[in-house]
């Protein structure tokens, strides 16, 4: 993507989502779209609904999408951003020609349920057609509706692929590519599909990203997709700053912090990580109980010969080990421009270390996570470290269990789902013995546990091999 210079704007008495406290714009902006310049029809159609006015990411967004330039848009999940690419969408589109005109590719069902219904809300009354194309359910009824025909597409791209590759969906009059949550759909392991759908597309298509967070695989990505005249606009609507370097923390018990390193982890899944304790026995302690787990790590502390050090290092720079645990000590002179997340067990007393812990990612022009693991006691620290290297930090909400098991399960489907389109006819002809074996397995609930061990012996059998091949390169610079 083009290096833009650009342009920054403040913005006081903050009201969450309605005034950004910062905005970045690129270098050749357009003006702002306002409610007035809305056609007739689709104003009256949203003023039917409520709307008296547009939201500050629809405001800057939709002139790029009406203009078809292709834009990186930063803004935070119910800030607006469905409504910022729906209602260029809307005023585009030609009713006459019943092909899809509009791609829109999401990471979850949940998602895709949800952009779809804001969509058909928009479009009441006005002719235009949407679909949800998503994984877990019934091909009839999106099949039905793409042989019917629909304007809009919102899909996952698993399933999506799975349509285009049996011929169900004409790309041919796309001229929109829309991705929301770029930043969860690399998360969940969906890039190589991405890249497949891209190809299905005509090359002069728009496209334009959403994302929470731009990380530096967000930055790749976009690249990949974007033509190289590609902008960038960012809508803060905190005090975090958008940088290389993003400073988060969870509140949890001092005898949680082991269970809750372990969340943090299947929730981020990190390419690459340290993790720093204070104490060598806590890295002692971690190593086990990760391993134990399930993860790949090593460990570095003032205990280990110089022999093991020197092995641990090496399989970590070759991501041998994608998970790095050591104390302040031992991870002196150790240069790695890979890690893309720092996790702090312990918050150090001294609160210079913790500059120098968080420096561990975000190294060579790259992008990084700095997470610290607070107890109510170590939040008072945490509050003077940011006042003293005026660090923003931002309070993570609590992991839910069930939470993390969904998206535990949608990373599994996903995986499951570009597999199965890879495999061969004879492959296929065998796996086909097993279905009666499927089926009275199923039946007993006593062996629906053996399947579930099957399904997360995969699961991390296949996020060990997207560390090393499912995101984009990164790029220094």
């Amino acid at each position: 993507m083009n290096e833009e210079k650009q342009e920054q704007t403040t913005t006081t008495n903050v009201n969450p989502f309605l005034n950004p406290i910062q905005i970045i714009e690129p270098e050749n902006k357009l003006p702002d779209f306002t409610f007035e310049q809305l056609s007739p029809e689709i104003k009256g159609l949203l003023e039917g609904q409520g709307w008296t006015d547009l939201m500050p990411v629809q405001r800057k967004a939709i002139p790029y999408m009406l203009a078809a330039r292709d834009m990186l848009v930063q803004s935070k999940t119910g800030s607006g951003k469905t409504g910022a690419f729906v209602i260029p969408l809307l005023q585009v589109i030609v009713r006459e020609h019943k092909f899809p005109q509009a791609l829109i590719l999401v990471p979850t069902r949940e998602l895709a349920q949800q952009v779809h219904g804001e969509i058909e809300k928009m479009t009441k009354s006005v002719g235009i057609k949407s679909v949800a194309i998503f994984g877990g359910v019934s091909y009839e009824p999106q099949l039905r509706a793409l042989r019917e025909g629909v304007h809009v597409i919102v899909a996952t791209p698993g399933r999506l692929l799975d349509h285009a590759q049996r011929g169900n969906v004409d790309f041919l009059s796309v001229r929109d590519l829309i991705m929301d949550e770029a930043d969860e759909m690399l998360s969940m392991g969906f890039y190589p599909d991405m890249q497949r759908v891209r190809r299905y597309l005509n090359k002069d298509v728009s496209c334009t990203m959403f994302s929470a967070t731009i990380p530096q695989t967000v930055k790749s990505l976009a690249r990949e997709f974007q033509r190289k005249d590609a902008g960038f606009l960012s809508l803060s609507y905190d005090k975090v700053i958008a940088n290389n370097l993003e400073h988060r923390y969870y509140m949890t018990d001092v005898m949680d912090k082991d269970t809750m390193t372990i969340k943090v982890l299947e929730w981020e899944n990190p390419d690459s990580c340290m993790i720093f304790c204070n104490m060598k026995r806590d890295v002692s302690y971690l190593e086990q109980v990760l391993t134990n787990y399930g993860f790949h790590v090593g460990a570095l502390s003032g205990d280990i010969t110089q022999k093991l050090r020197e092995k641990t290092l090496n399989d970590f720079r070759a991501k041998k080990v994608n998970i790095l645990i050591c104390t302040d000590v031992a991870a002196r002179g150790i240069d790695v421009t890979h890690v893309t997340h720092v996790i702090i067990f312990d918050h150090p007393d001294d609160h210079e270390v913790y500059v120098h812990r968080s420096g561990r990612t975000a190294r060579a022009g790259r992008s990084g996570v700095a997470i610290s693991l607070i107890t109510p006691v170590e939040e008072i620290e945490l509050q003077k470290t940011a006042a003293d290297f005026g660090i923003q930090f931002v309070k993570m909400p609590a992991i839910l269990e069930e939470d993390l098991a969904n998206r535990i399960r949608q990373r599994t489907a996903a995986a499951l789902d570009r597999e199965k389109r890879v495999i061969g006819q004879m492959a296929k002809d065998r796996h086909r013995r097993y279905l009666p074996l499927v089926e009275e397995m199923s039946a007993i609930p006593e062996n629906k546990e053996v399947l579930a061990y099957l399904l997360d012996r995969y699961y991390w059998h296949a996020m060990d091999k997207d560390v090393h091949e499912g995101k984009p390169e990164e790029k220094e610079g």
